[in-house]
C-alpha cells in the first residue's frame, strides 16, 4: 500500500520536531497569506509590465518554495511522496485551465502561445493555470511540514492556546481545537481507507478508468458508499472510546505534558515576523523588481 504522507507524524528528532507547535501554525498561518496575496501590482496596462510583473510573481513563489523545500530536507519528509498524493488535483488543474482557455479575451498575436484548431490559447491561460498549480503545491508543502513533524495532541494545544482569547465570548476553544486535530489525524487514514476499497472493488470487477461516464458513475459509487459507511463506522467507535475514557469536552482539562517555550523559538518567531513584514512591504509598495532591474540593465 502507498505511503500517505499528508496528515501523518513522522517521528524524528530534527530541528523543525522540536519546534513549539505554536510557532509552526503560526510560520503556516504566516505561508499561506504570503501564497495567496498579491505579491505585485502593475502601475500600467502596458504588456512589458505584465509580463515583469508575472515573472516577479513567479520569482517570489519560487523563493518561497526553496524556503519549504530547505524546511521540508531537514524535516526528513519526502517531496517526492507529496507530489504523488496530488495526483487527484490534476483533472481540477485541467478544469481551471479549460475554463480559461474558454473565456473570450481574444488575444492579439503576441499575447497568443500557440493555436489549437480554431482556438487560441493566450499565454495569461497558460501562466493563471500554472499560477493555481504553484500555489496548490505551495499549500500541500507546508501543510504536510506542520502535520509530519508535529504531534497530533501537541497541534491541538498550539491550535487551542492561538484561539484562547476567543473564550472571552464564549467560544468553545477546546472543541474546536480537538475537531481539528482529529480531522487532520483522519486524513490521511481514510485515503488509506478509500485506496483499500478501490482495491477491494477491482478484484470484483470494478473498473474505476475505463467505460462510459454512466459506468464511471456506478464504479464511483461503489467507493463512496462504503467509505461513508466505514467513516460512519470509525466516528461512532472513537466516540465510544472517549466516552468510555471519560473524555468530557465542559470539563476543566490538566495536561500531562505541558509545552514549553524556548530561546529558539523566539529565533524561529522573529524570522517569521520579518519574512511577513518584507511580504507585506512587497504587497503595500507594489515595486516590480524585475522591471527596475530590466531598466537599468
Amino acid at each position: 500500500m502507498k505511503s500517505v504522507i499528508f496528515g501523518r507524524y513522522s517521528n524524528y528528532n530534527t530541528p523543525i520536531h522540536r519546534i513549539d507547535p505554536r510557532v509552526k501554525i503560526i510560520g503556516m498561518i504566516v505561508f499561506m497569506v504570503a501564497i495567496f496575496l498579491p505579491l505585485t501590482k502593475v502601475g500600467s496596462t502596458s504588456q512589458y509590465e505584465i509580463n515583469m510583473s508575472t515573472a516577479t510573481n513567479f520569482i517570489i513563489l519560487g523563493i518561497i518554495f526553496l524556503i519549504q523545500l530547505i524546511l521540508m530536507l531537514i524535516g526528513r519528509i519526502s517531496f517526492i511522496s507529496i507530489f504523488k498524493s496530488m495526483k487527484t488535483m490534476w483533472f481540477f488543474l485541467f478544469l481551471i485551465f479549460l475554463l480559461n482557455i474558454l473565456i473570450p479575451t481574444n488575444p492579439t498575436a503576441e499575447q497568443t502561445a500557440f493555436n489549437l484548431g480554431t482556438l487560441a490559447i493566450s499565454y495569461s491561460a497558460i501562466f493563471s493555470t500554472a499560477y493555481v498549480f504553484v500555489r496548490l503545491v505551495l499549500v500541500v508543502m507546508i501543510t504536510s511540514v506542520v502535520t509530519s513533524t508535529t504531534k497530533p495532541m501537541e497541534l491541538t494545544f498550539g491550535i487551542e492556546w492561538l484561539l484562547y482569547p476567543l473564550k472571552f465570548v464564549k467560544i468553545p476553544v477546546h472543541e474546536i481545537g480537538m475537531i481539528i486535530s482529529l480531522a487532520l489525524r483522519y486524513i490521511p487514514t481514510l485515503m488509506e481507507e478509500s485506496e483499500r476499497i478501490m482495491k477491494s472493488q477491482a478484484s470484483r470487477g470494478v473498473d474505476f478508468k475505463n467505460g462510459k461516464f454512466k459506468e464511471k458513475f456506478k464504479s464511483i459509487t461503489s467507493l463512496i458508499v462504503p467509505l461513508f459507511m466505514s467513516s460512519f463506522i470509525k466516528a461512532s467507535d472513537l466516540a465510544d472510546t472517549m466516552e468510555a475514557r471519560g473524555y468530557d469536552p465542559k470539563a476543566k482539562r490538566t495536561r500531562y505534558r505541558m509545552l514549553s517555550w524556548r530561546w529558539v523559538d523566539t529565533l524561529w518567531l522573529i524570522v517569521i515576523a520579518i519574512f511577513l513584514g518584507l511580504i507585506i512591504a512587497q504587497c503595500v509598495i507594489g515595486t516590480n523588481y524585475m522591471l527596475l532591474l530590466m531598466n537599468i540593465i
